[in-house]
């Protein structure tokens, strides 16, 4: 996970997570050389130039005798920001539950009736969403009561963009399924002819299907699909989320799934 704003943005919160520690160090060193230390507000301590000189020379050589103290903030920083960043996407998710999970019917898998629900952002040329797709059907074979609602977002450039825009537009004919297994194990460069090709082997009306990805009702449901992307986070595909308890990005296995699905049931 990048950290924006670079060695700034570290050491200032790597200062404030050890401001203690560096007080404890200065105090110590400080009365160890004779000094004074001035707590005149009783909230903290107030150093003087030279004594923020000796807290850097302490640091620096602590570091330098112990490198894992380094190491161990980068891990409690990541850890906490991971943390944090699963916090906000889960709010984000109960916030947007009720149109995460409402879908058309072309759009859901499993049991349209399940008890749990489960959402899968996913684009048709991701390589990943390509490997999740028979452990997804494992899955939904394993687990009777769930409810898959699929929402396709095109972010790998033109050509997801054209695919999505192709599986959208097949919807209207009732062949969504049809067409989007047919591209997502397509390995040819797309393009409106292949499109076209693909949509013919599959008994689907090419010329139609070509007039309807421009449609308002296709432009409008991938819209939706990449808003609602935005509102909880999503940093890339597959992202999955079980009901309002996980959000789990990236490729999964299946006990990663079942494990994950348990959590959503629990609540």
């Amino acid at each position: 996970m990048p950290y924006h704003g670079g060695i700034a943005w570290f050491w200032s919160v790597f200062v404030r997570r050890f401001s203690k520690f560096f007080r404890g160090l200065a105090v110590c060193s400080v009365l160890g050389l004779g000094g004074y230390v001035h707590a005149a507000d009783g909230t903290g301590t107030h150093f003087t130039t030279e004594q923020r000189a000796e807290i850097v020379g302490i640091v620096r050589q602590a570091l330098k005798e112990d490198p894992t103290i380094l190491t161990e903030a980068l891990r409690s920083l990541r850890e906490q920001m991971a943390q944090q960043q699963q916090n906000t996407a889960r709010d984000a998710v109960r916030q947007h539950w009720a149109a995460l999970r409402d879908a058309p019917d072309y759009a859901v898998r499993g049991n349209p009736k399940g008890a749990v629900t489960v959402v899968e952002f996913l684009d048709p040329r991701c390589s990943y969403c390509r490997a999740m797709v028979p452990v997804v059907e494992r899955f939904l074979a394993r687990h009777k009561d769930v409810r898959l609602v699929e929402r396709l977002v095109p972010v790998l450039g033109k050509g997801s963009v054209l695919d999505t825009q192709a599986v959208q537009a097949a919807s209207l004919q009732g062949k969504y399924d049809v067409l989007r297994q047919a591209l997502m194990s397509d390995t040819v460069t797309p393009s409106f002819d292949r499109v076209r090709q693909i949509a013919q082997a599959n008994g689907i009306d090419a010329d139609r299907l070509v007039k309807d990805m421009n449609s308002p009702a296709v432009i409008t449901a991938i819209r939706s699909n990449l808003d609602l992307a935005q509102a909880i986070g999503l940093d890339g595909t597959p992202t999955f989320v079980f009901g309002t308890a996980v959000i789990a990005p990236g490729a999964l296995n299946d006990m990663q799934m079942d494990t994950d699905l348990e959590q959503a049931r629990r609540g």
